[in-house]
């Protein structure tokens, strides 16, 4: 019987082999990767593009002048990304944050240890786990693997994690048997991303999934 270890690189394999590199996360700037973080809580990143868009136009994607924007204009710029009036909370919450804080830059953050940072931008309301290590991984290429629902489905049903398991619980099936790498955890997760949309979906297309051929997928449920 193969390692889990083992289990999870060949996952990752197949899954490079089969689809590519992904090139995530889409942003000119660490700044732009972190609010497109926040705006993509519960909607499709085609919303959050146009959202963003938005901002560039106003020249509004900038710490500062985002602080500065009144909230009726923040909502109406990003209404795309839906939950508008929601997101712009949380958006101004993390911008009051990072202005307060650290100067609203994030290179002001450089040389803060990642388990401090986490727990910082935990502190923030509206900002979750997923949210959190997605700006710390994708934004500040701190080594953290960042999961989602997406991640769940795909160990779950090939028995490589309990269905009952918490968020923390399953990042540490990726932290503790894998090298810790930027580069290498952006690449895994966003493959694992595109495997869910694609092929694991709730209603799974197993017959065709690039995973059908791993030797220890047995007897996967389908929901």
């Amino acid at each position: 019987m193969s390692t889990t270890r083992e289990q999870l690189l060949e996952i990752y394999r197949i899954l490079l082999d089969s689809f590519g590199p992904q090139h995530w996360w889409p942003g000119e700037t660490p700044f732009e990767v972190a609010v497109g973080a926040i705006l993509t809580q519960n909607t499709s990143w085609t919303n959050v593009e146009k959202a963003i868009a938005n901002l560039k136009k106003v020249g509004c994607l900038d710490a500062a002048r985002l602080h500065a924007l009144d909230m009726a204009d923040l909502e109406k710029l990003i209404r795309p990304a839906g939950y508008f009036r929601v997101k712009a909370k949380r958006l101004r919450n993390f911008i009051d944050w990072l202005c307060d804080n650290y100067g609203g830059d994030l290179r002001n953050l450089e040389g803060i240890g990642a388990a401090r940072l986490r727990e910082e931008l935990l502190s923030i309301s509206g900002i979750g786990p997923e949210t959190a290590d997605s700006i710390l991984l994708y934004a500040l290429n701190c080594p953290i693997f960042v999961v989602d629902a997406y991640t769940a489905r795909v160990m779950v049903r090939h028995h490589l994690i309990a269905p009952e398991l918490d968020y923390r619980q399953l990042q540490d099936l990726f932290m503790s048997n894998l090298e810790p790498d930027v580069a290498f955890f952006n690449e895994f997760h966003a493959l694992l991303v595109r495997l869910g949309k694609d092929y694991c979906k709730p209603t799974p297309r197993c017959p065709v999934c690039p995973l059908e051929r791993l030797p220890h997928t047995i007897d996967i449920e389908r929901d």
